[in-house]
């Protein structure tokens, strides 16, 4: 029998996570590197070292690749080039996600292709790449992407991040579906309303109070708050969750 604090144990595992230098992300890869993961970031300033000093200060190691949700290309090869430096990986962290605001009749294509590149195509190249992995070699993996309420709810102003997001909710359904069997866990996070820098003016703005106000349990969400989600759909703790959309929203939801 398993003792309950190992099944939330990564110890030995390598966590590839795109997205993870700042906000939702940060805190995600932070909370994998405590639990014990090794940590591939995907990111597109390779220069940038911050959280990669961050994480081998714990003891993980931690590696950087070239990554670029909006380009195809990129997206396409980059599970190729994280087997370059890691002969494997048992986690995938789809985190990386952008919004473009334009009212509906004035959305520009250009805007709407590249949301749905990033938040949804990108999402779908690199869970078929992890998933073609993970079957080749025969083993179990875990495939995390970040939702959004808007995968429950529509927006105003956000058409193409909300069309992105449900769509993502969909797959990560779909694809648990497919590969549930193979001992493959694809599951998604929703996050409610977080205080980030991406979210600082809204927060600013005189929707706040009545954003809080809406809020149960009466705040903003922190990065901090998305380590313990993150890791429970990572580790043996979740092996029989398959397709779950995990709201991470204070109750927003429930209300």
């Amino acid at each position: 029998m398993t003792d309950t604090p190992s099944l939330f144990s990564l110890s030995g595992k390598v966590a590839v996570i795109s997205g993870g230098t700042r906000g939702i992300g940060y805190g995600m890869a932070k909370g994998l590197a405590e639990a014990g993961a090794d940590i591939c970031l995907l990111q597109r300033d390779v220069n940038d070292t911050r959280v990669q000093d961050e994480i081998k200060a714990l003891g993980r190691q931690c590696h950087i690749v070239s990554y670029d949700a909006s380009n195809p290309e990129s997206v396409r090869t980059a599970i190729n080039r994280v087997l370059e430096v890691y002969s494997t990986f048992d986690i995938l962290v789809n985190n990386a996600g952008i919004s473009r605001r334009h009212s509906a009749v004035d959305f520009p294509e250009s805007d709407w292709d590249l949301v749905l590149q990033v938040n949804l195509k990108s999402v779908w190249q690199m869970s078929q790449a992890a998933g073609r992995h993970f079957l080749e070699q025969g083993k179990p993996g875990k495939i995390i992407s970040t939702a959004s309420l808007m995968s429950f709810q529509g927006g105003l102003h956000t058409t193409a991040y909300a069309a992105s997001k449900g769509a993502l909710g969909v797959m990560v359904k779909s694809l648990a579906n497919e590969w549930a069997s193979h001992r493959i866990c694809v599951n998604a996070i929703a996050p409610g309303y977080v205080a980030t820098d991406l979210t600082a003016p809204l927060k600013a703005s005189d929707r706040e109070q009545s954003i809080t106000d809406r809020i149960p349990c009466g705040y903003w969400a922190t990065p901090d708050d998305f380590k313990g989600p993150v890791v429970f759909l990572a580790s043996r703790a979740s092996d029989y969750v398959h397709g779950e959309l995990l709201m991470v929203d204070g109750g927003w939801m429930g209300r």
